[in-house]
């Protein structure tokens, strides 16, 4: 079987090699052996080759959560999927047992984890998921958009609507235009009702982000001071919520955005964990701030089910070889992108091809 790996943890991009010889998987007997056409690269995966106190990998290791691909072998206990059917998957990993996932919370399993993570990730020609895990990707959907979706739809539904508990006529603030889970983030936002306003890095990002749904964007690259930009277009008021997964680097002037009441969402920390947070203005203008990561199953099939439907409609920015992958990632940590990069297993599935960059 062919796939990217790494065999040790490294800053360089570099780590990255195409195997030709790795063994294909075998499905436990609740699980189903995929063949897949599209995977798609996260910031996790950057973060994962980077590795972390704690972080013990089965290596070589093979990155990428999300997928579109077809089934081709079901295990022994698996009943309502066969081969042939075409499907994506929610790539976080559940015990089923402890209180949390008894509770329905998945995300907050004790033992929880993501495909590419902790197990074995989708930049491959097959991968192994759990059959709990899928759903089946309609007939005629673009298989290249349900490879774009599952991770950054369930991530940012669970944050603004479950977690965040968003509600329609707010005003909320996406910070950054381009990454996966914002552009999910920004059209969730408008189907809820909300009046979404977006800062973005440079003026494609933000005309980009006024197609899929902001109602107001601002260039941080021509004016800098966008907290008093959003504060002036608000009529003084602030917003509602803001989204945040910038971190350490906006955080202050994020915080300094919020109406009174306000709530930061925040599902990461792209530029540092060590955020500065004016205590002052948190008790002053009673502001909360909400972690959240990834989301439920009954998350998951509920926001997959709008995206199948066409209400929600995933960004993909462009398509890469297997063999491109260095310089996919590469693309990605630019910040030059806007939407999700994808991954073309080209000896699995040569259909829908155009666009593919390499």
């Amino acid at each position: 079987m062919r796939a990217i790996v790494f065999d040790q943890h490294s800053p360089d991009l570099a780590a990255y090699r195409l195997a030709d010889d790795l063994p294909t998987p075998t499905p436990d007997p609740d699980a189903v052996l995929v063949r897949v056409a599209y995977a798609a690269i996260n910031r996790l995966d950057n973060f994962v080759r980077i590795g972390w106190k704690g972080l013990n990998l089965r290596l070589p290791h093979i990155p990428c959560s999300d997928f579109s691909g077809e089934i081709v072998a079901v295990g022994a206990a698996v009943r309502d999927w066969r081969a042939g059917q075409w499907v994506t998957a929610n790539p976080l990993i559940w015990c089923g047992q402890c209180r949390a996932c008894r509770r329905g919370e998945q995300n907050r399993c004790r033992s929880g984890h993501l495909l590419g993570e902790h197990v074995p990730g989708a930049c491959a020609e097959y991968v192994t998921v759990p059959a709990r895990n899928l759903v089946e990707i309609p007939a005629g959907y673009d298989r290249r958009l349900a490879a774009a979706a599952s991770l950054v739809y369930v991530t940012a539904w669970h944050s603004l609507i479950v977690a965040g508990g968003l509600r329609a006529g707010e005003r909320v603030l996406v910070v950054g235009g381009g990454g996966g889970v914002n552009t999910a983030a920004i059209q969730i936002a408008r189907l809820a009702g909300a009046q979404v306003y977006v800062v973005a890095s440079n003026a494609a990002k933000a005309e980009r982000a006024s197609q899929i749904g902001a109602h107001w964007t601002h260039d941080r690259s021509a004016d800098p001071d966008w907290s008093k930009a959003v504060f002036l277009a608000t009529g003084r008021e602030g917003v509602e919520m803001v989204v945040d997964n910038v971190g350490q680097a906006t955080w202050p002037a994020s915080l300094r955005t919020l109406a009174p009441g306000g709530r930061l969402v925040t599902v990461g920390g792209t530029s540092g964990y060590a955020a500065s947070v004016p205590i002052n203005l948190i008790f002053a203008r009673h502001l909360r701030i909400i972690g959240s990561t990834m989301g439920t199953q009954d998350d998951y099939l509920r926001v997959m089910d709008l995206v199948f439907r066409g209400m929600l409609v995933p960004a993909v920015d462009s398509i890469y070889p297997l063999q491109a992958f260095q310089t996919a990632m590469a693309h990605m940590l630019a910040d030059e992108h806007f939407g999700k990069i994808l991954i073309a297993l080209e000896d699995t599935y040569t259909g829908q091809s155009e666009g593919v960059r390499g």
